[in-house]
């Protein structure tokens, strides 16, 4: 007797999920583990820029609303290819702002107020904490011979590197 039609349906869409990866099943475990706080880092850091960016006062209001503006549009673009970096090795990936909060390192900034030069300070160093998640990841990546993941970590740290420059110009002469 043959497997029923919702049966065989179940199997087939589990089937099509699956991604065939030659990381291994340690290697998949340990790369989605560093991946998910790094995407978790990455939204913490997307939000507090565009917050930034909304929150911005001040007399050079302009330059900081868009150069805040173009973090966060660079920032947010990593997070959709990290998350789908961690499906296509067969991995899971976040899913809910809470979980979310659950794994980000960053820490938030709920203040009604934030004068720009602070602002711009936390977010230098928040880049800089991210850079160095970055680094750790790519060591992850990089002992199980994840070239693609580490090839991808290698430009987003060049941006997030970028970023921390800009940011720290601009505070050298406040």
């Amino acid at each position: 007797m043959g497997k029923s039609a919702a049966t065989q349906a179940k199997m087939q869409e589990k089937t099509a999920r699956e991604v065939t990866t030659d990381l291994g099943r340690e290697g998949v475990a340990e790369i989605t583990a560093s991946l998910r706080p790094l995407l978790a880092d990455v939204f913490a850091l997307y939000l507090k820029t565009k917050s930034f960016h909304w929150h911005m006062s001040g007399r050079h209001f302009r330059d900081y609303h868009l150069l805040l503006d173009e973090h966060a549009e660079q920032i947010f673009a990593m997070t959709d290819e990290i998350a789908e970096r961690a499906r296509k090795i067969g991995g899971s990936t976040l899913r809910s702002i809470s979980d979310v909060s659950r794994h980000q390192r960053l820490k938030d900034n709920n203040a009604e107020s934030v004068a720009p030069k602070e602002m711009l300070a936390e977010l230098c160093g928040d880049n800089q904490q991210v850079t160095k998640f970055l680094r750790s990841t790519h060591e992850v990546c990089d002992k199980h011979g994840d070239v693609a993941t580490t090839s991808l970590i290698e430009n987003w740290i060049n941006e997030t590197e970028r970023r921390t420059w800009f940011l720290s110009e601009i505070l050298s002469d406040l």
